[in-house]
């Protein structure tokens, strides 16, 4: 089994408990992709478990490999490694595996990596919205790393959700980079003020910055489907909830051979 693994862990930092990033040298020279595309990553069965972990409802084999899909934060024009946003599933199969790993292990990385959630359908000088919770915000980061095109006149806007302010990865990056570009704008919002007092920010769930005005006083204009763009990952709850209102202020699920102006990723990992 050992034999299968063709990759090296980089980089294991643990942002908080239950948030991680990770990055993942492989054997073999990276194949070239686009930002917002996804790969798998396993571990064998018998790999052990984070302490924190739940019990499983199923041993698995221990000389299989448990396989998930994860999106890619990296950029895609280094070609050294990719970098992974995972959440801990206390109760998951592959993620209490790779929350026990560290710095100079290995892991199976697949070959290919694919995906059709990229930039590549958005129609020219639509604003963009990047709206995500948790570790949904990947895709985002990868994009926003790959010579995202910050001055072609059109607004981006990020929104990130997350329990509480400690959750909200990438946090330093994006501030970094709206400060940079002023046609970028990140708004992070968190849904436990309870557990997160001092956060000085929005309290709620995304579409809060939809609903209050913010993201149409952002664009000037309305969220018209004819100028705006919006890319959704993360709780399928959330996903769920903001195609509805999505779909009701005229927005159209886009499909190669029918084009639209909102762009979903579903897959969930544990």
């Amino acid at each position: 089994m050992a034999d299968e693994l063709n990759a090296t862990i980089t980089k294991f930092d643990e942002i908080n408990h239950g948030l991680l990033v990770l990055r993942v040298k492989p054997d073999d020279p990276l194949p070239d992709f686009k930002a917002g595309q996804y790969v798998v990553l396993g571990l064998p069965g018998s790999h052990p478990r984070v302490a924190a972990a739940e019990p499983e409802g199923e041993e698995p084999k221990p000389d299989v490999l448990i396989k998930r899909a994860y999106s890619i934060a990296s950029s895609s024009l280094q070609g050294e490694y990719l970098e992974f946003y995972v959440a801990l599933v206390h109760s998951g199969a592959l993620t209490p595996r790779m929350f026990n790993l560290k710095t100079g292990d290995r892991i199976w990385l697949g070959k290919k990596i694919t995906g059709m959630f990229t930039l590549d359908d958005v129609a020219p000088g639509h604003d963009i919205m990047f709206i995500a919770t948790g570790t949904g915000l990947a895709p985002y980061v990868s994009m926003l790393r790959s010579n995202y095109r910050f001055e072609d006149g059109h607004k981006t806007i990020v929104i990130h959700g997350a329990r509480v302010s400690w959750d909200l990865g990438y946090m330093r990056d994006l501030t970094a980079l709206a400060t940079r570009f002023d046609n970028l704008h990140y708004l992070p919002i968190i849904d436990e003020i309870a557990r997160d007092p001092d956060w000085p920010g929005k309290v709620g769930f995304v579409f809060e910055y939809i609903n209050d005005g913010t993201v149409e006083k952002i664009l000037g204009h309305d969220m018209d489907p004819e100028r705006t763009s919006v890319f959704l990952c993360g709780n399928p709850l959330m996903v769920e909830g903001m195609e509805k209102m999505l779909i009701e202020r005229g927005f159209k699920m886009h499909k190669r051979r029918d084009p639209g102006n909102m762009f979903i990723e579903k897959f969930w990992a544990d």
